[in-house]
Order: C-alpha cells, then structure tokens, then sequence
C-alpha cells in the first residue's frame, strides 16, 4: 500500500479501492469528500498506475457517484481552469463533450438566435473526447469557419462582441484535456465525462444541461449544491436528444431549480411548439458538415422544415433558461419572430469575422 506524502493525504487510488469503493456496485461505500478530493489530484497529477486508476473509475461507475463526491471532483477541476468571464452573464450549455453521431447538432443555430434575441449563450467542448469521440461543438464551429482554438479571454471577448462565445477545453482545462489517453484507454465512460459538462469557464450565473432520466439530473443540481466552487443562481436540465443539449422530438422532462428553492420539474410536449415530429427526422449522415449547412441554411431563411420548427425550440429554452421570457410559448414567438429578422445571420457573420 502507498503511504501518505505531504502533497496529498492517507488514501492513494489503491487503498480507496480495498477499503472503501471496490467492493462491487452493492456493497462499496461512498466516499467522503476529502477522499474524492484526493483521489481526483492524485489522477490529474498522474500518480496513480494505469491499472488501478482504471479499477478505481470503474468503481466508481458501478457503484454510482454521490453528488458530495462529484462536487469534490468538480472542486478539484476549478483549481485548473483558467476562467474568463465576460461582461455579460451568458447563459452557459454544457453537453457532452463526446458529442453526438446521428442527429444534427443544433445549440450552434439556436445560439445563435438567442444570442440575437438578447440572451448572451457560451458553449465548450474538446476535440473528440472519449469514449464516443463524436462530434461536439468545436467541429460544427470549425465547418463554418469559426476560430474554435481560442484562448479563454479571446472566448470571453468573442461573447461580448458576438453573444455567442465558444470556450475549447485544452485553452481552459487543460489538466482535464491532459486525461485523454488515460479515459480513450477504459472503452467506457468515468466521472469526467459527466464533471467536465460543469466546468462553467465563463463563470455564468445560468446552467443548461441535457440528462436521459430525471434523477440524473437532480444529482446533477445537488452536486452543483454540494460544490464549494460552482456559484450558480438557476439550473435548467432537460432530456436531451442523444443525451446531448438538443431538445428531442416528444415529451421531454425539464427540471428547473434556483437558488433558495426546491427542484420543479414540467414537461415540454413538442409538438405543441412546432416539432411535430420525430427524433429520426432530425437525422444526418455526417454531424459536423451536415449540422453547419443546416446552421446556415436555417439562419438565412433558406429553409423553413423541421430543422427550423427545431432551432426555433431550442433557442426558446435558452432565453427561457435566462429568464428572458416567461415560459417556452413566449421563448418560441421570441425565438421565431428573430429568425424572421434576418439578425442571427448577421450574428454568424460576426463569428467568421472574430
């Protein structure tokens, strides 16, 4: 067994694993919070060996993590982000950073409404993260021909003078984007893929955030709870297509929580709001190019199909999510009468020319 060393504690990777999480998804216990914190900067410090830091992530997905334990680990991340914050108070999108592969992405588009409708949004991503490897933000960005590889203040002056900023995880995080070769290693996603969706570079006041089911994303509000670093007044989650920040064609769960009250949860029924269709109808056969193309055809009025009734919905939960209107029916005449307007098109200019 390791011993303690004075830049960390009495509980090396291996040792957590014998006594406390390893004991399989029934009976391991939970960890305390300076546990968790320990054994994330043992990981980002590279000191554990392969071997048992894979053990430990997989215990970690069988047993479930706590919210005490991913606000530790969400601690530990803040330590290393560079983070710049803009002027304004963005609305920050926080999807998988392993992206998706069989639907259009399209927080670029309705971003981009937002943005033009007055609601300032932020986005980030890597580059191909484990396990899916998908394609993400930066590479819809990067087929309009966008400056995706921006440093945090150039991320930040781009929301400003956009509305629409990007944020690249190895300019802000980049301990977290130095794990890739360990995480491409395990074939299965850890707790990182679910932390660095809350990484919060530009330091928003407002989360979005995509789940599969309900209860994930009340452990996704309590973690943010159980963090001594996230400082976050409102929380939007919502079942996203994929699991990524795109609602999905149906009824979709939306759970809502601000601070100093209790988690409300509602349910959009799309169909009420233009999307009268179906997940598969929104499908492409290439993420990144096609989902650029459909950004610019829908922004410039080229087209009014599902793509559009989609972009218009996904735009309204952002300026809903701001609390720039009060419900997603006024976030939709919003969000379409913008489109209308020709003004996110000019707002795609402004990205070009950033």
């Amino acid at each position: 067994m390791a011993h303690a060393t004075e830049r960390y504690g009495d509980w090396p990777l291996k040792r957590l694993m014998t006594d406390v999480v390893g004991s399989g998804h029934k009976s391991a216990d939970d960890m305390t919070r300076e546990q968790a914190s320990e054994a994330f900067r043992r990981i980002l410090d590279g000191e554990p060996d392969p071997t048992t830091l894979g053990a430990f992530w997989l215990a970690n997905r069988w047993k479930r993590n706590t919210p005490e334990e991913l606000g530790a680990y969400v601690d530990v991340m803040a330590d290393g982000i560079d983070i710049a914050e803009p002027a304004c108070d963005p609305v920050d999108c926080g999807a998988n950073y392993d992206g998706k592969g069989r639907t259009a992405l399209l927080g670029v588009a309705s971003g981009l409404v937002a943005a033009a409708a007055g609601t300032p949004v932020v986005v980030h991503s890597g580059d191909r993260v484990p396990t899916q490897k998908q394609d993400a933000y930066k590479h819809v960005l990067d087929e309009l021909g966008i400056r995706t590889e921006l440093s945090p203040d150039e991320s930040a002056e781009m929301t400003d003078e956009v509305g629409f900023g990007f944020y690249y995880q190895p300019e802000f995080a980049p301990e977290i984007d130095a794990l890739f070769d360990r995480r491409d290693q395990m074939g299965v996603r850890t707790f990182v893929n679910t932390i660095e969706t809350l990484a919060n570079p530009a330091s928003a006041s407002v989360h979005l955030g995509s789940f599969y089911h309900l209860p994930y994303a009340k452990r996704i509000i309590d973690t943010f709870g159980a963090s001594e670093t996230a400082d976050i007044e409102r929380i939007v989650m919502f079942q996203g297509l994929e699991g990524y920040d795109d609602i999905r064609p149906g009824s979709t769960k939306v759970a809502v929580w601000d601070c100093g009250s209790e988690i409300d949860d509602f349910d959009i029924e799309t169909p009420d709001y233009g999307m009268d269709f179906e997940s598969d109808d929104l499908g492409v056969d290439d993420v990144a190019v096609d989902s650029a193309a459909i950004t610019e055809e829908v922004l410039r009025g080229d087209r009014g199909d599902q793509f559009t009734d989609a972009v218009a919905v996904n735009a309204a939960l952002r300026i809903y999510a701001a609390e720039d209107v009060v419900d997603i029916a006024e976030g939709l005449d919003v969000a379409n009468e913008t489109i209308e307007s020709g003004e996110p098109a000019d707002r795609l200019d402004e990205l070009r020319a950033f």
